[in-house]
C-alpha cells in the first residue's frame, strides 16, 4: 500500500516562522540589564511589588526582609491587580531568586503567543503573504521589541486583548458558543489586568455583535454570556474591591487634566508623540487599510479606532508623554497594514520574476532594518552599574533615620537596589506644570522637611531647576557625597 509524503508547509508559513523566530531573539537581547531601559519607574514599581510577593512566599526570609519588602510595595499604590507580579515573584521561587530576567521571559512569551492569533485572524482577512508582511512590523518594530518585554501590565494586558480580538472575529464568522466563550475570558482578562483596555474592548465588541447580529443582538445568549464574562472580573476589582484607589486614579489623571483636550497644541502634540513611535507613514497606511478591509474587518478596526480616540481623551496627558499607554495600537495599525498591503501583494503576484524578487529584497531590507534598529536601541546603554550605585547610596545613609530625597522615579530606585525608603520632595517636571504650576520650594521648605533629619540629592538635573532649594540647601553641612550623589545633614 503507497503512502503519500507528507506535504511540505507552505513558504508563507516558512516565512511566518522566521519571523516568529526573529521577533524571540530580539527580545532575547540584553536579559540581564536592570529594568531600566524602557519606562524605568514603571518596571521599578512591579519589580518592588513582586519582590513583595516573593519574600512572602520565601520560607527563609526574615521578618525583617518580609516587613521591609511589605512596605516598599504598599509605598508604590496598587491600581492594577498584581498578576504578571504573582507570575513573576513564583518563578523567582523556583528560579533561587531575584532576577532580571523571569519578567522579560514571560512577557516576551506571552506577545509572542499573541502574535500567532493576531497573524491567523490576518490570514482569514487577508492573503497569507499579506499577513506575513504586516506581522514583521508587529514582531521587530524597535517600540514593539521594547515596549512589549518591559515589566509592568501592559504587555500582558495587550497580549490577551489581541487573543480577545482573535475569538472575537471567529465568533463573528461562526457564531459558536466556544468562540463567545474565549472571546469573554481573554477581553475579561485583559481588562482585569488593565482597566484601560476597556475603550477598546468595548468598541470591537459592540461592533462585531452588530456586525454579526444586526438589530436581534439582544437575543442572543451568547452575546449576554461573553458581556458578562468580560464585565465581572473587572468589575468586581476596581469597582467594588479597589474603588478608592479607581477614584483616586480618575480623578488624578482625567478630571484634573480633562482641560488639556480643549486646546489644539494638545491634539498636534499626541499625533506628533505617536507618528514619533510607528512613524505617520505607518498610522496613516494603517487607517487606509481599515476604511478598505473587508466588511467585518472594517468594523473590527474602525471601531478600535474610535476606542483609541475615546482612551485618549480620558487620558490626556499620558498621550504625548507616556509611549507604553499606545502599546495597544501596534496590533491595530499592523490589522490596518495588512489590508491596506494586500492589494500591493496580489499586484506582486502579477510582476514579472525580476519584479518579485526586487519587492522580497526590499520587503527584507526594511525588515533588517528595523531588528538592526531595536538590536541597537536594546544594547545602548548598560545600566548594569545601577545596582552597585543606589546600594551606596542606601549604605550612606544612617540607619534609623527620616530622609527626604530629591531623587529619580519616586525613590524606587533606592528603594529596590538599596534598600532604603525617602519621603519625595516634588520634582519639576511637565505634570506639575500641567496640573498648576511649579513648586515653591523657598516657601515649603521648613513644611516638607518637617522631622526630616537629612536630604538627599541624586537627581542634580532637577537641583539645577529648583534654585531655591539649591541656595538653602547650601546652608547645610555634608554629610556624605559621592559620584551621583549628596547627603545633607539637616539637623545642623
Amino acid at each position: 500500500m503507497k503512502t503519500s509524503p507528507p506535504s511540505r508547509p507552505a513558504n508563507w508559513f516558512v516565512a511566518f516562522i522566521i519571523l516568529l523566530t526573529l521577533g524571540g531573539l530580539l527580545r532575547l537581547l540584553d536579559l540581564t540589564d536592570p529594568p531600566l531601559d524602557f519606562q524605568p519607574s514603571r518596571q521599578l514599581r512591579n519589580s518592588l511589588v513582586a519582590r513583595d510577593i516573593y519574600y512572602s512566599l520565601l520560607p527563609t526570609a526574615t521578618t525583617e526582609q518580609k516587613e521591609l519588602a511589605s512596605s516598599f510595595a504598599r509605598s508604590v499604590g496598587q491600581y492594577e491587580p498584581p498578576v504578571i507580579e504573582s507570575i513573576v515573584a513564583v518563578t523567582f521561587l523556583a528560579t533561587g531568586g531575584e532576577n532580571f530576567i523571569a519578567a522579560r521571559i514571560w512577557e516576551s512569551l506571552f506577545w509572542l503567543a499573541a502574535g500567532v492569533a493576531l497573524f491567523d485572524l490576518m490570514r482569514r482577512a487577508v492573503s497569507p503573504w499579506a499577513a506575513v508582511v504586516a506581522i514583521a512590523f508587529y514582531f521587530v518594530l524597535p517600540f514593539s521589541v521594547q515596549a512589549s518585554r518591559s515589566f509592568q501590565p501592559d504587555p500582558l494586558m495587550t497580549a490577551a486583548f489581541i487573543a480577545g480580538i482573535y475569538f472575537l472575529y471567529r465568533w463573528s464568522e461562526e457564531q459558536a458558543w466556544k468562540w463567545a466563550i474565549l472571546a469573554g475570558v481573554f477581553f475579561g482578562f485583559a481588562t482585569f489586568v488593565k482597566i484601560v483596555i476597556a475603550f477598546f474592548v468595548g468598541a470591537a465588541a459592540i461592533a462585531m455583535v452588530l456586525f454579526t447580529l444586526k438589530k436581534d443582538f439582544w437575543k442572543s445568549k451568547q452575546v449576554w454570556a461573553m458581556a458578562a464574562i468580560m464585565v465581572v472580573p473587572a468589575f468586581l476589582f476596581y469597582i467594588l474591591l479597589n474603588q478608592g484607589r479607581s477614584t483616586e486614579y480618575f480623578f488624578a489623571w482625567t478630571v484634573t487634566l480633562i482641560k488639556l483636550i480643549t486646546s489644539a497644541d494638545f491634539y498636534s502634540k499626541w499625533l506628533a508623540f505617536v507618528g514619533s513611535i510607528f512613524g505617520l507613514t505607518m498610522i496613516f497606511l494603517s487607517l487606509a487599510g481599515a476604511l478598505i478591509a473587508t466588511p467585518r474587518l472594517r468594523w473590527l478596526l474602525i471601531s478600535l479606532w474610535v476606542g483609541y480616540v475615546l482612551y485618549g481623551l480620558t487620558l490626556p496627558f499620558q498621550m504625548y508623554t507616556h509611549s507604553y499607554y499606545h502599546i495597544q495600537l501596534i496590533p491595530i495599525i499592523a490589522l490596518g497594514l495588512a489590508s491596506a498591503l494586500n492589494p500591493l501583494l496580489e499586484s506582486v503576484a502579477g510582476q514579472s520574476s525580476v519584479g518579485r524578487v526586487g519587492f522580497i529584497a526590499l520587503v527584507i531590507a526594511v525588515i533588517g532594518y528595523q531588528s538592526w534598529v531595536a538590536r541597537s536601541v536594546l544594547i545602548a546603554e548598560d545600566f548594569r552599574h545601577e545596582p552597585a550605585f543606589w546600594k551606596q547610596v542606601g549604605d550612606a545613609i544612617p540607619a534609623n533615620t527620616d530622609v527626604i530625597a530629591l531623587t529619580q522615579d519616586y525613590g524606587y530606585r533606592l528603594m529596590l537596589f538599596g534598600w532604603r525608603k525617602v519621603s519625595l520632595w516634588p520634582l519639576s517636571t511637565g505634570l506639575s506644570e500641567a496640573r498648576g504650576g511649579e513648586q515653591d520650594a523657598a516657601g515649603d521648605f521648613a513644611d516638607l522637611t518637617e522631622g526630616k533629619e537629612y536630604f538627599l540629592v541624586t537627581a542634580s538635573g532637577q537641583l539645577e531647576k529648583q534654585p531655591d532649594l539649591k541656595k538653602i540647601l547650601a546652608q547645610y553641612p555634608i554629610a556624605a557625597e559621592g559620584d551621583g550623589y549628596v547627603l545633607f545633614d539637616l539637623r545642623k
